[in-house]
């Protein structure tokens, strides 16, 4: 039962799932529009990937302290992620992008060759996904909602 009592685990856990909550809300403020598919997106603000693992780091450093090889190897893995959020994966979307335009433009020249084709573009076409990775604000954000998170959960909810 051990796992139930992982104070680092549950931060981590719930700095994810708080991360994608507040997607929506945050999406809606800048669109007015509601889209409930950002509560298990990828992409976005703030970063949920950020969000877990310093999450994690921060639990880790609150039972361990700073000075402990387990939180090292956490701070260390909270980098690695946080960097690959805006390097890696945010060139990957960048690139799916300019396929999934090169795709439609190529499809529009298609369509207007076969006049035949009437179905709607959702099912000629599926689209690679863009969102795949973070701008640097938005990891940013992830890794402070994990942070205070965590430390609210600690101090507040005294685990």
């Amino acid at each position: 039962m051990d796992l139930l009592t992982n104070f680092p685990l549950w931060a981590a856990i719930a700095g994810i799932f708080f991360a994608q909550f507040v997607k929506v809300p945050i999406q809606f403020v800048a669109t007015r529009k509601i889209d409930w598919s950002l509560l298990t997106s990828t992409g976005g603000m703030p970063s949920s990937h950020s969000a877990a693992v310093t999450g994690l780091a921060t639990g880790v450093a609150i039972e361990s302290g700073l000075g402990s090889p387990v939180f090292a190897v956490s701070a260390v893995f909270a980098i690695i992620v946080m960097f690959d959020a805006t390097g890696v994966r945010r060139q990957a979307g960048e690139q799916a992008i300019v396929l999934n335009k090169l795709a439609a433009d190529f499809q529009r020249l298609v369509d207007e060759a076969k006049l035949w084709q009437k179905k709607p573009a959702e099912q000629r076409q599926k689209e690679l996904k863009e969102l795949l990775g973070h701008k640097p604000i938005e990891v940013f954000f992830g890794g402070l909602t994990g942070i205070l998170l965590t430390l609210i959960l600690y101090y507040f909810f005294i685990w």
